[in-house]
């Protein structure tokens, strides 16, 4: 279920992955799924709850359009942190078929890539 409001909680923020060996090290160590607009990668961290990172590369655009697909990326995973294992690292990388999309085809994109990529970390369950 993909949320369209909701009141934000002050008190809780969001882990944000900000060097450069940590997105190295969930590259090198994860796991990958794609689709047309979004890569997502998840790696085990050791025990320091959900950290996401946001990555849009000079090609999809000025900077503008760049962190406006960040801010709804970032803003995709506020609303619905529960779709991302407790535990892990999570990398999530804009293609340029993002641009223009609306919010609600990002989030639909990002849900699905989750229910894989929990499949391919839990094959059992």
């Amino acid at each position: 279920m993909v949320r369209w409001f909701c009141e934000r909680d002050w008190s809780v923020a969001m882990e944000i992955l900000k060097k450069k060996k940590d997105f190295q090290r969930v590259y090198r160590r994860g796991l990958s799924v794609a689709s047309g607009a979004l890569v997502l990668y998840l790696s085990r961290n050791r025990g320091q709850g959900r950290r996401f990172g946001f990555s849009v590369s000079k090609k999809t655009g000025k900077a503008v359009v760049r962190n406006r697909v960040r801010r709804v990326l970032r803003e995709i995973c506020r609303l619905n942190e529960e779709w991302f294992p407790q535990g892990y690292d999570v990398v999530i990388i804009a293609r340029r078929e993002a641009v223009g999309k609306k919010f609600q085809d990002l989030a639909t994109q990002l849900y699905q890539l989750t229910r894989r990529a929990g499949r391919k970390i839990n094959p059992k369950g």
